[in-house]
């Protein structure tokens, strides 16, 4: 059998909280990286506030987002991408993400989609 491997850009687009998407976006991340596929993941808009240190969403009875992302090193997901605008909009800086992340305008981010063969946009 062939080992087909194509590389995935997952673009994380939603906050952590209201719906499942964003962890969902997650998990396909990890089932991915787990096979060992090549794998980014891009968060834009107010898909950064999955990344927001410390989260606490006890008061909505909901599992803590942020916990799930400080495994994304331990499958092998050691670059994060984020939209640079999307942080400043949001009045974040990268010191106030819980991982070290890259951040890349709009032409860098062009360029990133346009290097992967598979394009997920949650």
């Amino acid at each position: 059998m062939n080992n087909i491997r194509k590389s995935i850009l997952i673009v994380c687009r939603k906050s952590p909280y209201g719906t499942s998407l964003a962890r969902e976006a997650i998990d396909i991340a990890l089932a991915a990286a787990a096979f060992d596929q090549p794998l980014s993941l891009l968060f834009a808009g107010d898909g950064v506030y999955q990344l927001k240190k410390e989260q606490n969403s006890e008061a909505i009875a909901s599992k803590n987002h942020g916990k799930v992302l400080t495994a994304l090193p331990l499958y092998g997901i050691d670059t994060l991408y984020v939209e640079d605008s999307a942080l400043r909009l949001r009045g974040l800086a990268t010191e106030d993400l819980l991982l070290p992340v890259q951040t890349l305008d709009g032409d860098s981010i062009k360029d990133l989609m346009a290097s992967h063969q598979i394009l997920i946009n949650v």
